[in-house]
């Protein structure tokens, strides 16, 4: 709080005499200042000693001229010459009285030069007026090192400088990270100071108090792939193929081939950032991962034109249009009959049929895999079937299905490549004892892969 300033005014009354030099004066000093009757002048009142606790909110009370001021204990307290001088001027001259005699009214003063009597703290000037002497500048102070020395009207103070505080004779260190907090994230207190501090991912505002989050992603982009801001920190991800590494920062290829077996059904080739499935000869890839057969027959039939073209799951194999064998013709595609005309033929099958089949590799067992049919039926005959040739090692077995059909089951697992040839013969009798035979001469092409 600041105290209305005055400055003091000696008010002269002077009486005088008509028959001889005679002056009365009287004194009168403004508020704020006292008469001084020792020294006949008007001086200043120290406020800051006569009035108990003059400034409240540990404001420190800096006496001026005509009043006082209450400022913060860390303010620095500069003094205008050119009014010091004024108000020494005004307030600590002494009372000139001008005598004044009926025989000359108009008599010059005396000699303003002469020496006056000035207050402790102030000095006579060139002007012959009482100035103040700045012992700060003089160096007549007796302020410690560690502190400040502030020139006043008349006198001195020893102040500590800013970010200290007086403690006794001593000028001890404000700890201003103990006070509401001036920082956003950390304080560090220094002598006399202090300075603020942010955490990791954060940099200070231009206010040096504020902390404001770090866009890494914009400033260095650290990540080896993508980048994503987050509130004082960044997190890297990688394209699709490739995975973070240990440092969270590089992106390695993603072996996508490593991760499962059934991610191609036949082989997995890892590339950077993305794999590829490929087939064996044969096939191709379907889907980007499966294997299909390809029909060679269809695409690159080079059987000959005696030849037919039987695909299975791999390849192909080319057989004789004519299968037929002495005494056997060919009555119809892969049919061959023997003439009853000839002798031979008596003990040999009435007709031999010649059907192709493929399976997969390592097929799961049992398995039906064909069915054999009587073409012609005669009343009052009975059929029988049997597995005449080509089942050494039991991989198969023959179950009748009604009185004109047999089912062919796969007993033992196969493996590919291989080509099995199987005879299954219907035997048909009456009771006129009526007695023939027909072979179907099953090939059987097993494939080298289980698709």
């Amino acid at each position: 709080m600041l105290t209305a300033m005055f400055l003091a005014a000696l008010i002269l009354i002077t009486v005088h005499s008509q028959e001889t030099e005679e002056t009365i004066t009287y004194t009168q000093c403004t508020d704020g200042y006292e008469w001084d009757p020792v020294r006949q002048r008007c001086k200043d009142i120290d406020e800051c000693e006569i009035v108990p606790d003059a400034c409240k909110g540990g404001m420190k009370c800096v006496n001026h001229y005509g009043g006082y001021l209450c400022l913060p204990r860390t303010a620095q307290i500069i003094v205008n010459e050119r009014e010091e001088a004024a108000a020494a001027e005004s307030t600590s001259g002494r009372n000139n009285v001008i005598r004044r005699t009926p025989a000359d009214p108009h008599r010059a003063p005396p000699n303003p030069t002469h020496q006056i009597q000035c207050a402790a703290g102030y000095e006579q000037s060139d002007h012959n007026v009482c100035q103040d002497i700045d012992e700060c500048a003089t160096g007549t102070h007796n302020c410690r090192a560690d502190q400040v020395c502030v020139n006043l009207r008349g006198s001195f103070s020893c102040q500590c400088p800013p970010g200290y505080q007086k403690r006794g004779d001593q000028c001890v260190d404000i700890d201003e990270c103990t006070l509401p907090p001036y920082c956003h994230h950390r304080c560090v207190n220094t002598p006399g100071s202090y300075y603020c501090q942010c955490n990791a991912g954060f940099q200070l505002a231009s206010n040096n108090h504020t902390c404001v989050d770090i866009n890494e992603c914009d400033a260095n982009n650290p990540c080896a792939q993508q980048c994503y801001n987050i509130l004082g920190s960044f997190i890297c991800q990688c394209n699709p193929g490739f995975e973070l590494s240990s440092d969270r920062i590089n992106c390695e290829d993603t072996d996508e081939c490593r991760t499962s077996s059934y991610i191609c059904q036949y082989q997995c080739v890892n590339e950077p950032g993305k794999f590829s499935c490929v087939c064996p000869e044969g096939y191709q890839v379907v889907g980007g991962r499966t294997c299909q057969d390809i029909n060679e027959c269809e695409t690159t039939n080079e059987c000959r034109e005696d030849e037919i073209c039987w695909n299975y799951h791999g390849g192909f194999r080319c057989y004789p249009r004519n299968p037929c064998q002495e005494p056997y013709v060919l009555t119809s595609e892969n049919r061959c009959v023997c003439p009853v005309s000839n002798a031979i033929c008596r003990e040999l099958p009435y007709s031999v049929v010649y059907k192709y089949m493929s399976i997969r590799s390592d097929r799961t067992v049992p398995s039906d895999i064909f069915q054999i049919q009587a073409t012609t039926i005669y009343p009052n005959t009975i059929n029988t079937f049997r597995i005449k040739s080509g089942n050494e090692n039991g991989e198969f077995y023959l179950r009748q299905t009604s009185t004109v059909s047999a089912m062919l089951v796969l007993v033992k697992s196969l493996s590919g490549p291989r080509e099995h040839i199987v005879d299954l013969e219907m035997l048909t009798v009456n009771s006129l004892n009526y007695r023939t035979s027909s072979v179907l001469r099953l090939t059987i092409i097993v494939g080298p892969y289980a698709f």
